[in-house]
């Protein structure tokens, strides 16, 4: 019995060894395979510097227009400091317009920019003059250094502003430190003393108030594991940092820490990382801050959403000075430092400032353009300097309209705070740059970015391109061709009628081709594009930049095209140099670590339409705010400012419009309801005076006075477009191409009414269609229209 009993023993004793064996086996597994995530995740993310994005700097010479304030916002932005004597980079002394800068030195991609002390001198809203301070050689032209407006991982929907170990402030450490881990330097990633204490505290007051877990604990919950509490999770965790612990050195892992960290939201946007926090919250950087600011990062820990400073402000105090009180326990600052420490104010930037991806619909074009324009294995390249198109003056102006403008657009149609939406889109005439974007009524908020996503009928803005396409053939049309502004009807394949109108719901009879287009009349605007062919119209209109595909249907001809504010953008980009197509883009330039910039696929500028038929139609969009649509506009530009521009509205004023340019700026501006409903506005009511607030603010050039070499400016009679003679007291200037010319002199008289004659064969009937021609006509079209 007792053999038999022995045996039983030994067999359990043997199963018992091998069942401890295989859960050590399997632990020792599963502790190689704990080891393997830690250290493969953390030596693929540590180092990852993120791309630094950069606006265009400001330029400076003398006559360039700029205001004191402007200068001053600039230098605001870099995060110059105001001094009595700039004897640092980065400072500046004023009086009145009179500024000492001590600049940065900077390399840009096309060269580097020293460090200098300049002397500006601002008058009238003009540098007056431009010098160096130090008695060197006045310069022609300086580069301030460029702002840094994010810190992307281009491949990624994050931003982050990375910061060295090295370079972490010893305050921040010190503070980090005695509240989170005292015994950081001395355990293996996991103190049992701490958890002991936290039990015995937590115990005592009946409840968690204190915590065990170190900062690699921390750090491993927050870099690989989930929040969920399970024993399993918190084992996990415990070897985790164990493992890394054995690893990596502290200063490796602290540095990692300080860039992990969760320690608020902004919209979409997490914000992980001290470097990152302090722009956020304090719109400082990391090294500008002292005990009190620091304190409530490190406060924050514990909870970024329930201590939220912007939220609530007087559990972020209490929690603060708590924090500063550990300090002053622990002898990290004395007493007098703690105490004026606590009587600081939170001392918190509106709406986080401008952290790292201050411009989101921007920045949403730029991520877009670098995988479209660059290889992704490039853009994994760490330590990229993305050089973008972004002008901050620009930008400030066209957020500022939208934001001041369409409060009051709401008030004056009775609607209710936040019922209208923006968009704006400004961009450099000839180089396509684009040098501002909205992409809504608050600018800073990363959500449903209008301006590149909003895709919205465009109403009259498509107009243009009818008249653009009209003024190709100048054997058969000028700007003064006469146009039937009379009733259409057309069936449909459905069997409905399509009666187009105009907006005044009112025919106006004959009229010369651009005042059809200054009034924007819809009927005279439909009789021309049946006569041109829809599909040529549409081949036009993508010659222009349109890329979306446009339906061939009648109604196309009065705006149901439906693009977004960007792709709108695009044409008028086009016209507005003349007919070069420039494709927009954001990113000028992108610089490896080692400054050599990175292959991008080409983007070629085009000539997309004729010279001397885009200035026409320029000319004849002048007229649109001389007098036309647009002319509550004329009273608001500088007299030396001209500008051409177009109005559009769609059906049951859901889209209200304005685009146009000046010499060398494009703006286009975009004002509806996200639910699709009507505004009760139409361009000119609405788009139009967000335009002006815009264009009106910044720098901007006049439209050219030169005329392309195919165009002649001669008088004629603007009733029947016939050459004026002498005593012709109504005739008018208007350039013509050169082969379409009027021969024939005008009466002048009451009843003069004859239709314009030009160099090539006249047109036979008063509606503007020539009899007999079928390339592109109203038949062609018909048969294509209900065939499909």
């Amino acid at each position: 019995m007792r053999t038999k009993s022995s045996s039983l023993l030994r067999s359990a004793g043997r199963w018992a060894l091998l069942s401890i064996l295989a859960a050590a086996l399997a632990g020792l597994l599963y502790a190689l395979y704990l080891d393997g995530t830690v250290r493969a995740k953390f030596e693929g993310k540590r180092w990852a510097l993120p791309a630094r994005v950069y606006a265009r700097p400001l330029e400076l010479y003398t006559g360039r227009p700029l205001s004191v304030e402007a200068l001053t916002g600039e230098l605001e932005r870099l995060e110059y400091r105001r001094v009595k004597s700039p004897t640092r980079a980065a400072t500046y002394a004023r009086n009145d317009g009179r500024f000492i800068v001590h600049t940065r030195p900077f390399r840009f991609w096309d060269g580097s920019e020293p460090e200098r002390v300049l002397d500006i001198r601002i008058d009238n809203g003009l540098v007056a003059s431009l010098g160096d301070a130090t008695g060197g050689g006045d310069p022609a032209l300086v580069r301030l250094d460029a702002a840094l407006i994010a810190s992307i991982y281009p491949t990624h929907n994050e931003d982050r502003v990375l910061v060295r170990g090295e370079d972490l402030p010893p305050l921040m450490v010190a503070t980090l430190l005695a509240v989170e881990d005292r015994d950081f330097y001395d355990h293996w990633g996991v103190d049992p003393w701490a958890i002991a204490r936290a039990m015995w505290h937590n115990l005592r007051a009946g409840g968690v108030v204190e915590g065990g877990s170190t900062l690699t604990q921390q750090l491993v919950k927050n870099f690989y594991l989930t929040d969920e509490r399970t024993l399993a999770r918190k084992a996990n965790e415990a070897v985790m940092a164990m493992l890394l612990d054995l690893h990596y050195e502290k200063g490796e892992i602290l540095e990692a820490y300080a860039n992990e960290i969760f320690l608020g939201q902004d919209g979409k946007r997490a914000i992980h990382g001290f470097g990152l926090a302090s722009r956020f919250y304090f719109n400082r950087s990391l090294d500008e801050l002292g005990i009190a600011e620091t304190a409530l990062l490190v406060a924050l820990i514990k909870g970024p959403s329930y201590y939220d400073p912007r939220r609530h402000p007087e559990r972020a105090l209490a929690r603060r000075n708590l924090i500063i009180d550990t300090l002053q326990k622990h002898g990290v600052i004395d007493a007098e430092r703690a105490a004026a420490a606590k009587q600081a104010p939170l001392g918190v930037s509106d709406k986080g400032g401008r952290p790292a991806g201050a411009y989101p619909a921007f920045l949403e074009l730029v991520r877009r353009q670098l995988q479209r324009d660059y290889r992704e294995e490039d853009l994994r390249s760490e330590g990229l300097r993305i050089f973008t198109t972004l002008d901050p003056l620009v930008q400030s102006a066209a957020e500022e309209a939208v934001r001041t403008r369409v409060p009051e657009l709401e008030r004056s149609r009775g609607f209710k705070a936040g019922t209208l939406e923006s968009a704006a889109v400004v961009a450099s005439a000839a180089q396509g740059e684009i040098l501002g974007l909205v992409g809504g009524r608050d600018p800073a908020y990363a959500g449903f970015n209008r301006a590149l996503e909003a895709v919205r009928p465009i109403g009259s803005l498509v107009k243009p391109v009818i008249y653009l396409t009209a003024l190709s053939d100048p054997e058969h049309y000028s700007l003064v061709t006469t146009l039937s502004d009379s009733p259409v009807s057309l069936r449909g394949g459905d069997g409905k009628l399509w009666r187009p109108q105009n907006y005044d719901r009112k025919t106006h009879g004959q009229m010369p081709l651009y005042r059809a287009l200054a009034k924007s009349y819809n009927l005279a605007t439909v009789n021309l594009g049946l006569e041109l062919g829809v599909d040529k119209v549409i081949r036009t209109l993508e010659s222009l930049g349109v890329q979306r595909h446009v339906d061939p249907v009648p109604a196309m001809l009065l705006g149901s095209v439906s693009l977004t504010p960007v792709e709108v953008g695009q044409i008028y980009q086009t016209l507005a140099a003349g007919g070069f197509r420039a494709p927009l883009r954001a990113i000028r330039e992108v610089l490896d670590a080692s400054g050599r910039p990175l292959n991008r696929y080409p983007l070629a500028i085009e000539s997309a339409a004729d010279a001397t038929a885009v200035y026409l139609t320029t000319w004849a969009m002048q007229q649109v705010v001389q007098q036309g649509t647009a002319a509550s506009l004329k009273k608001r530009l500088p007299k030396d400012l001209t500008v051409a521009g177009k109005t559009g509205t769609t059906n049951g004023l859901r889209d209200s419009w304005f685009a146009g340019f000046s010499g060398d700026k494009v703006l286009v501006v975009w004002v509806g309801r996200d639910d699709n409903k009507p505004t009760k506005l139409t361009g000119a009511s609405g788009a139009l005076r967000i335009w002006g607030d815009i264009i009106t603010t910044i720098e901007s050039r006049p439209l050219p006075e030169l005329q392309p070499a195919g165009v002649t400016e001669v008088r004629v009679d603007p009733q029947n477009g016939l050459l004026a003679g002498r005593g012709c007291g109504r005739g008018m200037e208007v350039p013509f191409a050169v082969e379409a010319v009027p021969t024939a002199t005008s009466a002048c008289g009451a009843n003069a009414s004859s239709a314009p004659q030009t160099a090539g064969r006249g047109r036979e009937s008063a509606s503007g269609r020539k009899k007999g021609r079928t390339d592109g006509g109203l038949g062609e079209f018909l048969q294509g229209f209900f065939g499909n």
